[in-house]
């Protein structure tokens, strides 16, 4: 089987797409298309991008427009703070629906997967907590497994946690949750983490994962947590 782990970048979207050879190039179309659609709303309506808080769109805005501004109501942030899961979600779909059976996009840290096959993907939290990973065990539906750092990467958080990692069947809603949770997290305090994971632990989320320092918290149903050697150069900085 001819896959390819290929490195991605237009204009801000810089990321990592695992797949066929073929269906790379479905994913890179995909992602200026909804760029362009994203970028040509934003021009209309420039609220969408700056504002922090949940923003009310018409019926009538794009699909990754609706979607996004959905999430991010669900999760109490700005629509932008689901941007890239929201650009994987598109990319993976698109190479699903050309035949892919295998298809990983990973957007600084929010990846949305499609898979027949077991995938081990690793977090990286940086030097106190390390060598994590989780098995993604296949499903007949994308999943996404997103991660906000309030210590590490350029998107936007107010806490201060190492890393918020959040899986979900829709990866627009575990990367605004994953940035929403990051946010709520401002101290090395294991009954804060509870609540927090407590919190965000709505429908359609399957379970949290917080890293603080030294300390781990664990809520929902997350897939298998197992050792792995995780390489930080890996990780691609993305738009948000």
């Amino acid at each position: 089987m001819d896959r390819l782990r290929y490195r991605l970048r237009i204009k801000e979207t810089i990321a990592t797409i695992i797949a066929e050879r073929k269906f790379i190039p479905v994913a890179a179309e995909e992602v200026c298309y909804q760029r362009i659609i994203l970028e040509d709303y934003i021009s209309k309506d420039p609220i969408f991008l700056k504002t922090l808080k949940p923003y009310y769109v018409p019926e009538s805005a794009p699909e990754i427009v609706k979607k996004m501004a959905e999430a991010s109501a669900r999760a109490g942030v700005g629509p932008m703070a689901s941007v890239a899961g929201a650009i994987a979600y598109f990319a993976v779909r698109a190479m699903v629906d050309k035949g892919a059976r295998y298809a990983i996009f990973e957007n600084g840290g929010d990846i949305a997967i499609f898979t027949e096959e077991p995938v081990v993907i690793g977090l990286y939290s940086g030097e106190k907590i390390k060598n994590l990973g989780f098995k993604i065990e296949p499903r007949p539906s994308i999943v996404g497994l997103c991660t906000s750092s309030g210590k590490m990467g350029h998107s936007l958080s107010f806490g201060q946690a190492d890393s918020v990692t959040v899986i979900s069947e829709d990866p627009i809603l575990a990367d605004a949750i994953a940035t929403a949770a990051g946010n709520w997290i401002k101290m090395d305090d294991p009954d804060q983490i509870e609540k927090t994971i407590n919190r965000f632990l709505i429908p359609k989320v399957e379970g949290i994962m917080v890293v603080m320092n030294e300390h781990i918290g664990l809520g929902g149903k997350l897939p298998e947590i197992i050792r792995v050697s995780v390489s930080p150069h890996l990780i691609t900085s993305a738009w948000s």
